[in-house]
């Protein structure tokens, strides 16, 4: 986990906009869904973690 690079704030803003679109609108919804999946790379779970990070309310 050290070596992997920090996922800038672009990248999730991008996932967050792609989640969207996969998930009709639901882009919360739709990481939380994902990271369900079996097989997914340290970096994708990592990225979808960003992105639930940014859109769970505080």
């Amino acid at each position: 986990m050290l070596t992997s690079p920090a996922i800038s704030d672009a990248e999730v803003r991008a996932e967050i906009w792609r989640l969207g679109t996969r998930h009709l609108g639901w882009p919360l919804e739709g990481a939380l869904q994902e990271l369900e999946a079996e097989g997914l790379s340290t970096e994708r779970k990592q990225l979808l973690r960003a992105c639930v990070r940014k859109l769970k309310p505080r």
